[in-house]
């Protein structure tokens, strides 16, 4: 509750997976949520995922989730770019662009992110 995001990010994480926890995908969805709104880039990725495939008691919410993806990518976070370029790809909830997903991909490449 005094913060310390990456570290709610990465307790989130343990509830998602029951990793040394009882898995509940529902208290992982709470501390993503603190962690996004302290601005954890990891964090709002894993809300937006949430929120885009509607799990952890979420309503499935593309325009919310590319919010999350934007944010997580404006602070050069890999998998926000990618996650935000596949967006951009498929035309969901913003413009069909393939330049910028093109960007967002090269982003996340030069990074190192396999994926993109």
């Amino acid at each position: 509750k005094q913060g310390l995001a990456a570290g709610q990010h990465s307790l989130g994480y343990c509830f998602s997976n029951g990793a040394g926890v009882v898995q509940d995908e529902e208290e992982a969805v709470k501390l993503f949520r603190r962690a996004a709104e302290q601005g954890d880039a990891d964090a709002q990725v894993s809300l937006g995922r949430r929120f885009e495939d509607g799990t952890g008691g979420l309503v499935q919410n593309d325009e919310e989730a590319a919010r999350l993806y934007r944010q997580a990518a404006d602070q050069g976070s890999a998998n926000g770019q990618n996650a935000l370029g596949n967006f951009y790809s498929w035309g969901k909830v913003v413009a069909l662009d393939h330049a910028t997903a093109a960007r967002l991909y090269r982003q996340a490449a030069d990074q190192g992110f396999t994926e993109a």
